[in-house]
């Protein structure tokens, strides 16, 4: 008679149960909650992971800067705008990591502070979902696009491509607080020229609408023709009688996700 230890027995119990743990992990998809803690503080955000995510392969990256209108610290709300409303209305167009933090209220993302904990939540979603460091893509609308801008100027060489909609180097009419950091230094005789050069010839493409009330549209024509002064890489898109609401447009491009998808660090 063949016998069978008592620890073989456990193994071949615990066996089904361990498969559908793992099963669980492997397919855990969509938005996600999760938290960073920088400063002593706890900073919640979302991270969209595609349906077939593959833990195998390592997977290009999305940084998301939300609007004005979505600061907070619940962690969701930045979530149903721009490019995360993008991501509902087609799912399957997104094979990205995306990592969507969100603003304090009362503070801007070119605040280094706000800066910090969005480069934390980065780099842990980086990690924890095996992302591509040479393929890191950085784009924000309104606030979020001043905020692109900025920190395209503070960290040449992170990120292989831009896309900032509807933001500015000069805050709006009554809003200088908005403005990047270069614009506030007074060592900078021309801003634009300058988040030009420290952008170099990494990729970029501007989108704003023609008919934009909130942030001046000349904000993005100047600094489209500064990087092309500085020949850099830049595509121009504006949406004649659109208002500040580029995103939903911009995001729904067709040739937006192939052209990210092209782009890529060189190290």
């Amino acid at each position: 008679m063949l016998r069978i230890k008592p620890w073989a027995t456990i193994l071949f119990l615990a066996l089904p149960l361990i498969a559908v743990q793992a099963f669980g992990r492997k397919h855990e998809t969509g938005f996600l909650n999760r938290d960073v803690v920088t400063a002593g503080q706890t900073f919640r955000y979302e991270v969209f992971v595609p349906q077939n995510f593959d833990r195998h392969k390592p997977w290009p990256v999305i940084l998301f800067l939300h609007g004005i209108g979505e600061r907070g610290d619940d962690g969701v709300l930045e979530t149903d705008i721009g490019i995360g409303h993008a991501i509902r209305h087609n799912v399957a167009n997104f094979p990205f990591i995306v990592v969507l933090p969100q603003c304090r209220k009362d503070h801007h993302w070119i605040d280094s502070e706000m800066q910090v904990q969005v480069l934390a939540a980065l780099e842990k979603s980086i990690k924890e979902f095996k992302g591509d460091r040479s393929r890191i893509y950085l784009t924000g609308l309104s606030m979020g696009g001043y905020g692109t801008w900025d920190m395209a100027a503070k960290y040449p060489g992170k990120f292989a491509a831009f896309v900032p909609i509807c933001g500015g180097i000069h805050g709006p009419p009554g809003k200088p607080e908005v403005s990047v950091g270069l614009a506030k230094d007074p060592t900078v005789s021309d801003p634009y020229a300058e988040t030009a050069s420290r952008i170099g010839s990494t990729p970029v493409w501007i989108f704003h609408g023609g008919a934009d009330p909130v942030v001046p549209v000349e904000e993005s024509r100047k600094m489209a023709q500064a990087l092309q002064a500085a020949h850099g890489n830049v595509r121009y898109t504006e949406y004649p009688g659109v208002e500040h609401n580029s995103w939903d447009k911009a995001y729904a491009e067709p040739d937006l996700v192939p052209w990210l998808l092209a782009q890529r660090l060189i190290r």
